[in-house]
């Protein structure tokens, strides 16, 4: 990667007012300042569409979805504006911590050929009341490893667009999207590597999938089929996630 290339952070947007804001600032406040931001709104019809208006500059990009797409597709949409080579994804109720690009990239710098990067995690509620667990990550993790527990989350990663281009988020709303689009990328690449500190923090909401424990559970087997995992390998992995899920919440709450 060139020092001076930005990277294109890509935020898929739907009736996202309460929270969109501090998203926004996060990436305002990088230590690391070579960015563009690319926000989709996926035809909100809350006050989203307010707080964007007038935000567009030489740095921030905003497209309005004619009608709601869904987010795998505005993230898509995001990628295909983007002007860069490596992609970062946000989304609009999450935020990052100041040094989450800059360390990102000092690490692609250390590594030979990267491809999939992701960071640990902290959690907050629905209020931005933030947990004190910190998830932490393995510094690599390989296609096995991480059909035992998905430790990569969405808006963490910073990816090749090639790969991305190569690996899309499939329009499915019954799966893990991203989880499945990690799973198809180590098919091809040998390890995904981290940085193990919580530079994301994750906002779980009464919406979100990983509330809903059971849901979840469903959409992870249906990613596991969706990704063509033999269905021996779905079942044992799905028992480590069924464990570790349960660890995780745990300690959280």
């Amino acid at each position: 990667m060139d020092e001076k290339e930005i990277i294109s952070v890509v935020m898929p947007v739907y009736n996202a007012d309460r929270y969109l804001k501090r998203a926004i600032d996060s990436v305002l406040a990088q230590t690391y300042d070579k960015w563009e931001l690319i926000i989709v709104d996926d035809s909100s019809n809350d006050d989203t569409g307010r707080i964007l208006d007038g935000i567009s500059n030489d740095k921030i990009h905003v497209f309005h979805n004619e009608k709601n797409s869904g987010t795998a597709y505005s993230r898509m949409r995001g990628i295909s504006e983007s002007s860069s080579s490596w992609i970062a994804f946000l989304d609009a109720d999450d935020m990052w911590e100041k040094t989450k690009l800059e360390k990102q990239v000092q690490l692609m710098h250390s590594l030979k050929d990267p491809v999939l990067l992701y960071t640990g995690s902290r959690f907050m509620d629905d209020d931005g009341h933030v947990f004190d667990y910190v998830m932490h990550v393995p510094e690599k993790v390989d296609f096995h490893t991480l059909l035992k527990q998905n430790v990569i989350s969405c808006s963490s990663v910073m990816i090749r667009k090639e790969m991305i281009l190569k690996h899309p988020f499939p329009d499915v709303r019954t799966i893990h999207e991203d989880y499945a689009v990690w799973l198809n990328v180590l098919r091809d690449i040998d390890y995904a590597y981290a940085v193990d500190e919580p530079l994301l923090t994750y906002r779980l909401t009464e919406n979100s999938k990983s509330h809903n424990k059971l849901k979840a559970a469903f959409m992870n087997w249906r990613t596991y089929k969706y990704a063509n995992v033999p269905a021996f390998t779905a079942i044992a992995s799905m028992a480590s996630y069924a464990i570790k899920g349960i660890q995780k919440y745990r300690k959280i709450k």
